[in-house]
């Protein structure tokens, strides 16, 4: 007898999840899905993360092509369908190949909505009347035009303009990050979470980055007017700015190039970069023009059929009891519901989720659960501190919790789902609702089997036991690899792993995968400093070749590289592919792969003769910009990497490291020398610490500042090291950070003299050096291992090896070369 016939149509998270389960129920189909993506199975969630330099293509696949092959499954990745005859049980592929089906999955997913403005599509994009003038950032406009249409416009055979993009797919990610890398100014358009996230990938690229949004609140879909405003600071900190009630009318050009885009009140702003994230459409095209009944949506039942036997539909692309869905989580519970239709077992019913979305916003967490907004009949419970981000709401209606924010602090989740999906009576625990004492969530293991844990992909606790229990699995990466739990937002990893404990029993001992270094060496940094120590290894490839795999990666090789640097700083073989871009050229490079070049300028002080040299050395190789840094330091940009070694020749100066994990430039203000509100002499403090501790090598860059008095004026309080100048003496601060999330540096004491000052850094730089892991900034290890825990070992030698770090980071300081002068050693010998 020959196989039934499954046809499948969208490569996407739905589709794919509706086969995994099909297979779990039956083997013998033929199944056969068409992608017009020609990508394999990626996670989608994960975009963003691939966007913001996160994450690698290769880290998002869900189902490598391997898979499709091991389980029988033809894939036609690239191609789409352009007809689907229901009648003759056929369909058209775009390469005009006719194919049959006995049961047919439509999972044609979504499209973005592209907004009626002017100019954005390639056959519209004349020149407008009044383009933006060369660096104007906002222009009046009189005109309008009348003639913009009011329905959203189709994709399909249409292009958008060069430098407007849309966010949706993989290879719209891949075309952003290579425009944005000859960008300067970007635009988003939308201010949900689908642009909130471009916009935090394009920040993270180094782009200036602006969200523009119709509505009064950004994520008006998921949080009220409060929880909107915090998120917005909190978008401002990381330097996105926000403009709200804005409606796009007209993007500008000028000679063929992007300029920026109008807005109906009249004012312009400029933009070479253009991103829609103005919500998505459900994609019904192809069903709808198949005699298949849709609305909104492509209209199924609780058993996701349509209305035609035996073709299904799921994803957000489908309608269900008047309402379509766009997080991940309703559609594996609609995936479960499908496969045990198509599989012959009209049992299992979907009966609709409720909406519930827990994700990230530019790394705050948020939980957006059922009727948040209240309404009628609804009372409000509310905790709010903006200034540290967090809100909480929950909403009640007749004694039952109907809905919830939870922003910045998502504790009391569990348990707020629980009351929610239960519809319990919460009338005698309205006074603790939003106290500690909602802290006392049941334990996973009293959850039924039911209960879903990982609400991204829609897995439930039963679905993990038995995961666990049929395939012995041992650990949360073993966990995830199989059942695809915890591989997107991460939030349910504590609970996964006490569902591991709670099977396992003692045989069960928790690994913090955060912790392993990189899977070429499957080890915590610490345990592989101990074993390069003992073994006294002393390459990379010695150290990949014993500990790891033999291989290594470029992820894991400059890590190990420094860790060699720091416990054998004179007595190591450097490699040079253990090395990142920047190490090798000692220089930053560019997006458009030239280089910049930083001179160290100690304190920011130089000379007519040094300034002379630096102007010779611009004009002798016409670099194409002379920059101001922010460490105080002058920045020649746009250097061709053949010509390095005759620039730092010419220049003469030391190397400024600004390209290299490594203790970089001091910034100082001119304190007592020239301020009048100056008590200290931060200039001679500052010229101190930098020629002491230049170019060391360190886990993570270091920043340093020294302030002659309390009022900051170089940003001392969030730098890696800071120091400021008070009338008795100096307070030394570490663990600052100024990035994307800035933290405040914490004090760590009070010296009379600047001898100290050095003393107290030295020792707790080498502390860093030695206990901090890779890539881990002073702001990150500070948070990890405690303030508490740094006075006790730097400051009051508890642990007695206050004098051996002294030492040590002396040993160090001595062994310093610098790369410039050493790269022009070598290439004249």
């Amino acid at each position: 007898m020959d196989k039934e016939r499954l046809i499948v149509i969208g490569n996407g998270m739905a589709g794919v999840a509706t086969v995994e389960q099909v297979l779990t129920k039956r083997q013998d189909m033929e199944i056969t899905i068409f992608g017009n993506e020609p990508h394999v199975n990626y996670n989608r969630v994960l975009l963003s993360s691939v966007l913001a330099g996160e994450m690698l293509e290769e880290e998002i696949i869900l189902n490598s092509r391997e898979w499709y092959e091991k389980n029988g499954i033809t894939l036609h990745s690239g191609v789409s369908v352009s007809k689907i005859d229901v009648k003759e049980k056929t369909l058209i592929a775009s390469n005009s190949v006719k194919f049959y089906f006995d049961k047919l999955l439509i999972a044609t997913g979504s499209v973005p909505f592209i907004p009626p403005v002017k100019g954005i599509w390639v056959e519209q994009a004349s020149p407008p009347l009044n383009p933006l003038p060369q660096g104007e950032g906002r222009l009046k406009d009189s005109s309008k035009n009348n003639s913009i249409p009011t329905l959203p416009l189709p994709l399909k055979g249409r292009e958008l303009i060069e430098g407007v993009f849309t966010f949706r797919t993989l290879d719209d990610t891949t075309a952003m990050l290579q425009w944005a890398k000859k960008s300067r100014k970007a635009i988003v358009v939308g201010g949900g979470l689908l642009g909130i996230e471009a916009a935090v990938g394009l920040v993270s690229q180094g782009v200036d980055v602006t969200i523009v949004h119709l509505m009064d609140r950004l994520m008006e879909m998921q949080l009220d007017l409060q929880g909107a405003e915090i998120l917005r600071k909190e978008l401002s900190r990381m330097g996105i700015h926000t403009l709200l009630s804005h409606c796009a009318e007209e993007v500008i050009v000028h000679d063929n190039r992007l300029e920026g885009i109008r807005f109906n009140n009249g004012r312009a702003y400029e933009a070479d970069m253009i991103v829609i994230a103005a919500g998505i459409r459900p994609n019904t095209v192809l069903a709808k023009d198949a005699g298949i009944k849709t609305n909104k949506g492509i209209i199924v039942n609780d058993y996701m059929e349509t209305d035609i036997k035996n073709i299904f539909s799921v994803g957000e692309c489908v309608e269900h009891r008047g309402k379509l869905y766009g997080i991940v989580a309703p559609l594996m519970e609609q995936a479960r519901a499908a496969a045990d239709a198509i599989a012959g077992n009209y049992s299992v019913q979907y009966e609709g989720s409720v909406t519930a979305t827990r994700l990230k916003v530019a790394g705050i967490p948020l939980v957006s659960m059922g009727n948040f907004k209240g309404g009628t009949g609804c009372e409000e419970i509310v905790y709010s501190d903006p200034a540290v981000s967090v809100y909480k709401k929950l909403v009640v209606s007749g004694g039952r919790l109907v809905g919830s924010i939870l922003l910045g602090d998502i504790d009391g989740y569990n348990r707020y789902s629980e009351l929610l999906q239960n519809k319990e009576d919460i009338s005698l625990q309205r006074k603790t609702l939003l106290t500690g004492e909602t802290r006392a969530i049941k334990s996973v293991a009293s959850m039924p089997d039911s209960t879903t844990i990982c609400g991204c992909k829609g897995i439930t606790k039963g679905t993990i036991v038995k995961a666990i229990e049929e395939y012995g699995l041992t650990s949360l990466k073993e966990v995830s690899e199989k059942t695809t739990a915890c591989t997107s937002c991460k939030g349910c990893a504590p609970q996964i792993e006490q569902i591991l404990q709670d099977t396992l029993g003692g045989e069960y001992v928790r690994q913090d995968i955060q912790k392993v270094f990189c899977d070429c060496i499957p080890m915590t940094w610490e345990d592989i400093r101990k074993n390069v120590i003992t073994a006294s290894l002393k390459s990379v490839s010695e150290v990949l070749r014993v500990l790891g795999n033999g291989v290594g990666c470029s992820s894991c090789k400059p890590g190990i590289n420094y860790m060699l640097q720091e416990i054998f700083p004179d007595n190591y073989k450097k490699e040079e592919d253990a090395l990142v871009e920047n190490d090798r050229f000692n220089a930053n490079i560019q997006k458009d792969g030239t280089f910049s070049v930083v001179p160290r300028m100690y304190g920011g002080v130089t000379t007519p003769d040094q300034l002379r040299r630096i102007a010779d050395v611009a004009d002798k190789y016409e670099v194409p910009m002379v920059k101001i840094t922010g460490g105080q330091r002058i920045d020649l940009l746009g250097i061709k990497g053949e010509l390095l070694p005759s620039v730092w020749a010419d220049l003469g100066y030391p190397s400024g490291h600004a390209y290299t994990k490594a203790v970089r430039t001091v910034k100082t203000c001119v304190g007592e020398t020239l301020c009048r509100y100056g008590v200290q002499d931060s200039i001679a403090l500052g010229i101190r610490m930098e020629k002491l501790y230049q170019g060391i090598p360190c886990p993570g860059k270091i920043k340093m500042a020294v302030s002659g008095c309390p009022r900051n004026c170089s940003e001392t309080t969030i730098k890696d090291i800071g120091v400021v100048g008070i009338q008795t003496g100096w307070e030394i601060y570490v663990g600052g950070n100024g990035g994307v999330k800035v933290r405040i540096a914490d004090l760590l004491t009070v010296v009379d003299t600047i001898e100290e000052v050095i003393d107290i850094t030295g020792i707790f730089l080498q502390h860093y050096r030695e206990n901090a892991r890779w890539m881990e900034r002073t702001s990150q290890f500070v948070e990890r291992v405690g303030i508490d825990h740094i006075k006790e070992v730097v400051i009051a030698d508890s642990l007695g090896i206050a004098d051996r770090l002294r030492k040590r980071i002396n040993e160090v300081v001595s062994a310093y070369k610098d790369p410039w002068a050493a790269a022009m050693a070598g290439s004249r010998s």
